[in-house]
């Protein structure tokens, strides 16, 4: 076969599964193509049962199946048939020289691991006999090289396997090979993952040395609450600039809730990478948030939001850490518990374990991230009894062609502004959410209401102290909604507390009793074309 060939011509095949499940249909349809059929115990037998001439693993060795069936494809001339380069000299000088014939296709599920475990009063040996080892290297050995191999790890691939050999009479194309080695790969982790979890079971430790590709790292105080246990586990793939992969300065070690903020907080500040911004988390939602010229004034704007809520908060920068921002933090009527940024400059840190710092400077944790252009990284995972819910990350702000502007009046350029502002925050507030924004800050945040009217009403409260405490005018601020208005009450609560234009998803069959309110009131209103739930 051409090295830059896209397709694989299937000529030998090696069975061996433990779920016999469409074995011999597959074995038949691959036997009326001339595939070489090899095999193993039970599956052979299978297979020959079925009228299907099939040579055993032990005859193309030249040694026997020993140990109750432990040692059999743990051979070179089985292994060298699956990670011989069909293009290298030298790998195929070696395949003749040992009798090394080149395979094709293995097609291997694996004990049942999984299956014992949940068996009720299961001895420990039994489980232990359910471990397979032959098995997973050679599907390893086989998605390795997967530009010659195709490997076969569950039954539901047999279909477009045999779809794809009819196609292309009789070869596999590169496209499904990759897909075959990477559930492959995917198969294995998660196969030797159940096995490490059962045996920290049953050595007492409640917290796995991995989970998927994620180590564990470090063992944390406590979880969300003292009685729970809790750890950090880092991908290895986790890039500079994802939190997991920052370096911490100082401090105490953070929690487990620290961790879960600080996520908010980085993910947040991120959307703004354009400009200085700030942002400060308390209990996982945007307390504050603001753009400025310089960083150290989108921080003191992002505390004058809600500067009660922002005692004991996470504040994140999308610009390093400089000495007169820790300055400006390290005041005695302020305490922080983590600040995060894409660098610290080397005099930064110093600032909270002064002299004159106050006392919860040394216990301050400092993260510097290394940079804050990196999107956030991996999936959005989420526990329930049992088992995982797994979701792509919210990365994309607005839908297609949006926003758009839904009624008679276009915002002006400052509301645009301050829409897209108010949007990116908004994102990231537990629903149901409101944020209400003027000149690139948020002035009031409702968050996490079972009422989107009620969420209105506490924005509209923190909006209405913010600027009692800072003198400032909410004339020409604009609101945001997470999701669309089922009906005109929360727009409403908006629009009397002086919000002068509106930004939401749109998609409410009562799209047009909003639109009809806000022309009465001249305001505009902008759909952004997608909702952002939080949960």
């Amino acid at each position: 076969m051409s090295a830059m060939s896209d397709l694989v011509s299937v000529q030998r095949a090696l069975l061996s599964v433990y779920d016999k499940t469409g074995l011999v249909e597959l074995g038949q349809a691959l036997a009326a193509r001339g595939v070489e059929l090899l095999s193993t115990g039970g599956t052979a037998r299978a297979l020959r049962d079925a009228g299907l001439e099939v040579k055993d693993v032990s005859e193309e060795t030249d040694f026997p199946e020993m140990m109750d069936g432990r040692v059999k494809t743990l051979h070179p001339r089985i292994h060298g048939g699956l990670l011989a380069l069909r293009d290298d000299d030298g790998h195929v000088a070696s395949m003749d020289e040992h009798g090394i014939r080149a395979i094709d296709m293995v097609v291997c599920n694996l004990y049942p691991f999984e299956d014992t475990v949940r068996q009720e009063g299961v001895a420990f040996q039994d489980v232990i006999e359910q471990i397979d080892i032959g098995g997973p290297s050679m599907v390893r050995s086989a998605a390795k090289n997967h530009r010659f191999v195709a490997i076969v790890t569950d039954t539901a691939q047999y279909e477009d396997v045999l779809a794809e050999l009819e196609t292309n009479d009789g070869a596999l194309s590169i496209d499904l090979r990759r897909k075959l080695a990477a559930a492959a790969f995917a198969r294995t982790a998660a196969y030797d993952g159940a096995i490490g979890r059962w045996f920290a079971e049953q050595t007492g430790d409640t917290l796995p040395a991995s989970i998927g590709s994620a180590r564990r790292t470090q063992t944390l105080r406590y979880g969300e609450n003292p009685h729970q246990e809790a750890a950090l586990y880092v991908d290895p793939l986790a890039p500079h600039g994802s939190l997991a992969a920052a370096t911490v300065l100082g401090g105490k070690a953070l929690s487990f809730n620290n961790y879960g903020d600080v996520e908010s907080a980085w993910a947040l500040v991120r959307e703004f990478a354009g400009e200085p911004a700030c942002v400060v988390i308390k209990h996982a939602n945007p307390c504050g948030a603001a753009l400025a010229a310089t960083p150290l004034e989108a921080y003191e704007a992002a505390v004058a939001c809600d500067p009660r809520s922002a005692f004991g908060g996470i504040v994140a920068l999308n610009r390093p850490l400089t000495k007169d921002i820790a300055a400006a933090m390290a005041v005695k009527d302020r305490f922080l518990e983590v600040v995060i940024a894409p660098g610290v400059d080397e005099d930064a840190y110093g600032v909270f374990l002064a002299d004159d710092a106050p006392k919860w400077g040394k216990s301050l944790r400092v993260l510097d991230a290394g940079t804050a252009e990196t999107p956030p990284f991996g999936h959005d995972v989420r526990s329930i009894d049992g088992g995982l819910l797994v979701q792509t990350r919210d990365r994309q702000a607005f839908g297609e062609g949006a926003p758009k502007t839904a009624t008679k009046t276009e915002p002006t350029e400052q509301q645009a502004r301050d829409m897209h502002f108010a949007w990116r925050v908004c994102k990231h507030v537990r629903s149901n959410a409101i944020v209400l924004a003027k000149d690139g800050r948020a002035v009031g945040v409702g968050a996490g209401q079972m009422s989107r009217v009620e969420a209105t009403e506490i924005a509209v409260i923190r909006a209405k102290r913010y600027a009692e405490e800072t003198g400032h005018s909410l004339d020409g601020m604009v609101a945001a909604s997470d999701a669309f208005y089922p009906f005109n009450d929360g727009i409403e609560a908006a629009l009397d507390a002086g919000a002068s234009a509106l930004i939401q998803p749109g998609g409410s069959r009562n799209d047009e009793n909003a639109i009809r309110l806000c022309d009465e009131r001249g305001v505009p209103m902008w759909f952004a074309g997608n909702r952002h739930f939080r949960h």
